[in-house]
């Protein structure tokens, strides 16, 4: 439509004209408490050992996973998802069970930094635990047997609440995993600690470097347990039953390759849905932006509102911490 030809009457543009007006009229926000900062602890180091993979993340001692929690509520994340690597692995994952283990370690040592300041969470799955690297335990004929592993997801959820978490994150993708999670709290009267169901979970590329992070020793894939990349209905079912099953979050892995599950999981459930920005998503923006190829920082908070803009209420990503101080 134009005046006297003199141009249109409806223009756009006037809501874009300055950096206040384009704040005040924003869709979407990412906001620190909206972040999860993922943090990798192992087992006999005395100082951090950098990810070459993924650049500015390191496996922490015990000692510098806690000054990064202290960080972490100075810069008003919402968590920290904590993940540990052993010196040994056997069969069974055994060392996720044991109460002296380098991840329930961890978790009392982040409890007792900061308090009630951030959401303390945990990785609940076997696969840095385990010598072949699965998610659970293996039967005679090398398959992950669903059954076992819920019951050992049973006892490490116990243990990682008497260790003192607030939330865990079951994400083996076994069937029936969160119902089995949440009768084993709830028995051992941990009704107050969360999960947080690692629920549309794919079969991805793009977790190569987080592999390296957690020294993984993974022969084979996790096809027959992981979904299939070609499926977003099957990942809105998966986010049903978890939520059916008594999950508090639910969540989609990764986030960028699969914007469009987010945004079909939101309109379906009625809990928060978190999404997870990967190692590869990661290793990615920092490798272009190393090149020369892209404008780092702008790049980070496009990512990241973008994920927001699908639908997540919470983004676990290894920006978490850069991305608060550029928020501020």
């Amino acid at each position: 439509m134009t005046t006297d030809g003199l141009g249109p009457t409806i223009r756009p543009r006037r809501l874009r004209t300055t950096a206040a007006l384009r704040r005040m009229v924003a869709e979407t926000s990412v906001e620190p408490r909206q972040l999860v900062l993922p943090l990798f602890v192992r087992e006999g180091l005395t100082e951090p050992q950098p990810i070459s993979s993924m650049p500015g993340v390191v496996q922490h001692t015990r000692s510098t996973l806690k000054a990064a929690a202290a960080e972490a509520v100075e810069l008003g994340l919402g968590g920290v998802m904590l993940f540990g690597i052993p010196e040994h692995k056997d069969a069974t994952g055994s060392g996720a069970i044991d109460p002296s283990g380098i991840l329930n370690l961890a978790i009392t040592d982040v409890v007792a930094e900061v308090g009630d300041g951030l959401t303390v969470m945990s990785d609940l799955c076997l696969d840095e635990f385990t010598d072949h690297g699965h998610c659970g335990v293996l039967t005679a004929d090398g398959k992950v047997d669903n059954d076992r592993t819920l019951a050992a997801y049973a006892e490490m959820a116990r243990a990682q609440a008497h260790a003192g978490v607030d939330m865990v994150g079951p994400s083996g993708m076994m069937d029936g995993q969160v119902a089995v999670v949440r009768d084993a709290l709830d028995a051992a009267e941990h009704t107050d600690v969360s999960i947080l169901a690692y629920s549309a979970k794919y079969a991805s590329a793009f977790f190569g470097p987080f592999r390296e992070a957690v020294d993984s020793s993974l022969q084979g894939d996790r096809r027959t347990y992981q979904q299939d990349s070609a499926n977003a209905i099957e990942g809105v079912r998966e986010a049903l039953l978890d939520v059916e099953e008594g999950a508090d979050i639910v969540m989609v892995k990764p986030a960028l390759a699969y914007l469009d599950v987010i945004r079909q999981v939101r309109d379906a459930v009625d809990v928060p849905v978190a999404a997870y920005n990967v190692s590869g998503e990661y290793a990615m923006l920092e490798a272009a932006a190393a090149n020369g190829w892209i404008d780092r920082e702008p790049a980070i908070l496009e990512t990241l509102l973008a994920i927001r803009r699908a639908g997540a209420d919470v983004i676990l990503t290894y920006w978490a911490a850069e991305a608060a101080r550029l928020l501020r």
